[in-house]
């Protein structure tokens, strides 16, 4: 077929990209989840299994067509020749950012170590853009990224995704907050879209007692059928646990959520999951290609499949919910009912979504821009107050001006601050929609001050404090705490 298009197609056509067209094509006839790995996104899987990767060391997000640096990462390269949060990359080796996604600019940053790679910076306050020379350096991706008191006993921990450096980083994040006075968790496993399957093992063993079962593999081939019970005691077997899930959470995560659940060891809380019951083998193809090819199915302690029907691919993508009526219906240790087919359902259902105008306002990125504002002194109302790095112990200086620390509150006079920016950038928006977002408006303020302040987990714990998630997860520990004893 290859030799027929490339001596008969009409114009002249990439003999590679004729190949892995064809083989992408008859692995989507299987299944969502058997994919082709080219040699772009194998190195893209390599650096999440091994939890690294060589580049510049910033966090960066496409706001409208701008690319903007929201964290360098302290210690990296980028960091050291001070790109700071809020800059523009409007060019990555002469090219303009504009017109490609935020995946795109990630994959041209990106390179082997020791390359260089030269981004202009557009930077408020400056008369033109200025050229930056960077060598790309390695980087760890960490799979635990924040882990914090959210109060005197509650930890909280989130969990990114799963590679190899999961369990590692857990237990050292679990320690730290041992050591703080924790005794109860809840472990976020939101938005996290899966990763390696020993990963998922290790972590469900942590809570479960030596023998509990966690989950089982079975394909058309015997040689995929296994089961897997927890090895270790002593342990965090006798913490109380609430495990908060959405939609985004698929995979990995379902296995550790369903351990969870069916030993009864801890309460779910959040949204159904995404409902992949699927596991793929990589098999390599060439040193730097592979196909991951589904090859076995697993199931919950209780013996259910959590894999949603994709008969229907656009059903599926779009995450459709299953009606309860058509779903399997299985049984915990303790006797509780739980479903099948159609993903985790949580114990206690907590639907998060935004309001049009605040989702509007999340895309363009305006909350973290009058953040970074706010910050510089550069809105009338921040003009007023002074921020840890600039306080002093001779306050006499500061007369009528206010310290902000982490009682901080954003109340009508930053929301009246925030409008003023808003009329100022003539983004258009009514008073009633701001008033159905207003809650969540404060939320998202305080996070990117907080967060421009002390750094990126201090903004997302004083966002954590007010998410309706995580409140109801506090509500329901006492449960959590009963389902030990």
């Amino acid at each position: 077929m290859v030799s027929l298009v490339e001596t008969n197609y009409y114009q002249k056509v990439d003999r590679k990209k004729l190949i892995y067209s064809s083989i992408r094509g008859m692995l989507q006839s299987l299944d969502p989840h058997s994919y082709f790995l080219d040699p772009d996104h194998f190195a893209r899987l390599r650096e999440e299994q091994v939890g690294k990767y060589y580049g510049l060391g910033i966090m960066i997000q496409k706001q409208e067509d701008r690319l903007v640096v929201i964290s360098p990462i302290e210690g990296g390269p980028a960091s050291r020749l001070g790109i700071q949060a809020g800059d523009i990359i409007s060019e990555i080796n002469g090219q303009s950012t504009k017109s490609i996604t935020s995946f795109e600019a990630m994959q041209k940053l990106r390179g082997p170590k020791g390359t260089k790679v030269e981004i202009t910076i557009v930077r408020e306050g400056l008369d033109k853009p200025f050229k930056v020379t960077i060598v790309r350096e390695e980087i760890s991706l960490h799979s635990v990224p924040y882990a914090f008191l959210l109060q005197k006993d509650i930890g909280y921990i989130f969990i990114r995704n799963f590679s190899s450096t999961t369990t590692k980083e857990f237990e050292e994040k679990m320690k730290q907050l041992v050591s703080q006075g924790m005794k109860k968790l809840i472990l976020d496993l939101r938005g996290n879209g899966g990763g390696t399957f020993v990963q998922s093992i290790e972590i469900s063993d942590e809570f479960l007692p030596k023998g509990s079962p966690i989950v089982s593999i079975r394909g058309r081939n015997k040689y995929y059928n296994k089961e897997f019970e927890a090895l270790n005691n002593s342990q965090y077997e006798n913490l109380p646990l609430v495990v908060l899930i959405d939609r985004g959470t698929a995979s990995a995560p379902e296995i550790v959520s369903g351990a969870i659940q069916d030993n009864d060891r801890g309460l779910i809380v959040g949204e159904n999951s995404w409902g992949k019951g699927l596991v793929q083998t990589v098999f390599p193809l060439a040193p730097n290609i592979a196909v991951a090819l589904t090859t076995a199915k697993y199931f919950t302690p209780s013996g259910r499949s959590i894999q949603r029907d994709y008969t229907h691919p656009e059903d599926y993508y779009l995450n459709k919910k299953v009606p309860p009526k058509q779903r399997e219906v299985r049984y915990t240790r303790k006797g509780r009912k739980v479903l099948g087919e159609g993903g985790i359902s949580p114990d206690y259902k907590v639907e998060y979504s935004f309001q049009k105008l605040t989702a509007s306002l999340l895309l363009k990125g305006v909350f973290f821009s009058y953040g970074q504002k706010f910050v510089r002194h550069k809105t009338p109302l921040s003009k007023k107050f002074i921020f840890p790095d600039k306080s002093s112990s001779s306050q006499n200086v500061y007369e009528g001006k206010k310290v902000i620390d982490h009682n901080f509150v954003v109340d009508n006079q930053v929301l009246e601050d925030f409008k003023n920016y808003l009329k100022n950038n003539k983004i258009k928006y009514n008073a009633e929609e701001f008033a159905a977002a207003k809650e969540e408006i404060k939320r998202e303020l305080k996070r990117e001050i907080f967060s421009s302040l002390w750094g990126l987990e201090e903004g997302l714990k004083a966002y954590r404090k007010s998410d309706s998630v995580v409140l109801k997860a506090i509500e329901v520990l006492p449960e959590a705490e009963k389902l030990i004893s």
